[in-house]
This record gives C-alpha cells, structure tokens and sequence, in this order.
C-alpha cells in the first residue's frame, strides 16, 4: 500500500458557462520519501490537483474518484477531518507567498498556529519551536523576524516562512506550488536546495509542481506530464526526459532556451493555445495543437502505452511520435 493512491480523480467546476472539467481520470501512486514532478502549461490542471489532494477547491467543484492517504479516502472525510490532516499529515507550499500568509498577524503568531492547534504546544513552547522552524529554513536574527510582518520581508524570506508553516508538524507529503515563482535565480536555487534537504531530513514525500523543466530534472524521481486536465504520459524523471514520447511532451522540451542561442533567434513554439476546459474534445485534449492528428484523435479517448516500467504514454499515434522524437517535430 502507497502513502498516497489517487485513482481515477475527476473535478469538474461548475461555471456559468457549463461545467469545465478540470481534472480528468487522474491516477498518482506516492511512497513515502519519493519525490513527483508534475509539469505543463498554465491552465492545464497542475494546481487544481494539487488543491484537490488538499480538500481545498473552491465550492464550485465537484470530484469523483478516490484520494487514499494511507487507505484512507480523503474525499469521503467531513471538513472537521480534513482539517486535522492539512497543515499535519499534508501540507502546502503556495505559489504566492506574499498572498498566502496573512498580512495583519505577525509571522511568528502564524508558525505558531499550527503547532498549537495540531502538536498542542503551550504558547511558550510553539514559539521556541518557531523560532527554531524559522532558523532552520535560514531565516536571518529571527528573534527579530519572529515579530515581523509578511510585508516586512523580502519574497524570499517570505517563500522561506511559507516553508517553515509547511514543515512545522512534520507531514508525511509535502505539496510545492511552484514554489520559486517571481524569485530571482540565486533565490530560486537556495529554495529548492532548502526544499530537498528538508524533504530528505524528514523522509517525507515530495509533490513539486512547476513548468520549469530543469527544475523538475533536478529535484524528482518521477514525472506526470498534464495537458487539459489529464496525464498524457507519466514516468520516472529519467524515463520522461530521456525518450521524449508523446508529442506534447516533445512539444514542452523543444521550447526550451538552449546553450548557444543567438540573441535574435527565436524560440520554438506549440502553435495554438491551451483548450478551453469547457469545451474539451471527446478525444484527446492535444488534437488541435498536434502535428500528428489524425481523423480518430479528437473523437475517441487515446489508449495508455507501457513502454517500459511505470512508462506510460497516451496517445493514437504512438509509432509515428516515437519515430517523430528523433527528427523533432517542431523544427
């Protein structure tokens, strides 16, 4: 049995337009100590799942399917459980932090909170531990820092306090939202190295979520690719970037800066946009953007490829886009 099994997970969001189904027959299988990337463009579901694993979706949403924790089906818990869970057995690093924390309490009284709501510390002994919380993640004079508030910091520190909320009761998964988002490279490198360590200290499982290919290379063991709600090939890290299968997948590498660019040459490009999720093809999400649709790619749901083990691609025209991955199909 996994730490984490999500099976078949669906999430619809009811709009006025109709319902847009956000998340399509997911499947995620976490062990304790393993690390996930999942990767894609903006709107492609990346986010919503991860507020799905926290029982955190906007009351528009609706779900099927199974999140099991430990066997436990998180989906079928009341709220009243599922806030003893968050912030203790799973935790969450935003995207923002400076819209995350809350801007009219201190950052020590917001590290504090959930030492003494989930660890039942006294005050006196949720504020040593913050204190030691906010020197561990290499926050500077936090005597002095404990007082401050969000607005007070810089973005990394910020991202750094964010963290030390995160890992304060020791949660078996850890959740990161595109955690260096609008940091600077040297910032960017500190939080992701501090990330790991922590995760590595502490046997907890990673789930990184990010558009940042290098990044996901760097700091994970397994990759789910996600393209209009759904995974349209999954894998671990080494597997993903070393055979490039589905054509989105190709898509997302060939776009990527490479080392000797000249500063005028421009860079290679999906053409089209993101569908929108209201109006998704019977079929495979990518139909419209691929350079290998056929007739049946936008009426029937592509089958899932083994190519190898764990290595599993979605896709109707899998001979032609492994074929394809030699030459580019973005040239």
């Amino acid at each position: 049995m996994s730490l984490l099994d999500v099976k078949n997970l669906n999430v619809d969001l009811l709009t006025a337009m109709g319902p847009a189904r956000a998340v399509r027959n997911l499947e995620i299988s976490l062990e304790r100590g393993e690390t996930l990337g999942i990767v894609g463009e903006s709107g492609c579901g990346k986010s919503i799942t991860a507020l799905a694993l926290m029982g955190l979706l906007p009351d528009n949403a609706t779900t099927e399917g199974q999140i099991l924790l430990s066997n436990e089906d998180l989906l079928k818990k009341p709220e009243k459980e599922l806030c003893t869970i968050r912030g203790n057995r799973m935790a969450m690093i935003f995207q923002e932090p400076m819209t995350s924390l809350n801007p009219v309490h201190t950052i020590g009284r917001q590290v504090m909170e959930p030492l003494r709501l989930h660890r039942k510390l006294s005050k006196s002994a949720a504020y040593e531990e913050a204190l030691q919380l906010l020197d561990r993640v290499g926050i500077p004079n936090p005597k002095e820092r404990i007082n401050n508030y969000p607005h007070q910091l810089s973005g990394g520190q910020r991202q750094r306090v964010m963290i030390a909320l995160a890992l304060s009761c020791s949660p078996d998964i850890l959740i990161a939202d595109e955690p260096t988002t609008a940091l600077d490279v040297t910032i960017q490198d500190q939080i992701l190295e501090l990330i790991q360590t922590l995760v590595s200290e502490e046997g907890m499982a990673l789930i990184l979520i990010s558009h940042d290919l290098g990044v996901i290379a760097e700091n994970t063991q397994k990759v789910i690719v996600m393209y209009g709600g759904t995974v349209v090939e999954s894998g671990s890290t080494e597997q993903i970037f070393g055979e490039l299968t589905h054509p989105y997948t190709q898509g997302l590498f060939a776009a990527m800066p490479k080392l000797g660019m000249g500063r005028r040459e421009r860079l290679t490009t999906i053409p089209g946009t993101v569908p929108d999720l209201i109006n998704l093809p019977p079929g495979c999400t990518f139909t419209d953007r691929c350079p290998l649709m056929t007739s049946q790619c936008g009426g029937t749901i592509p089958p899932v490829s083994n190519l190898g083990t764990h290595h599993k691609v979605s896709c109707h025209n899998i001979e032609q886009a492994i074929k394809a991955r030699t030459g580019g199909l973005y040239q």
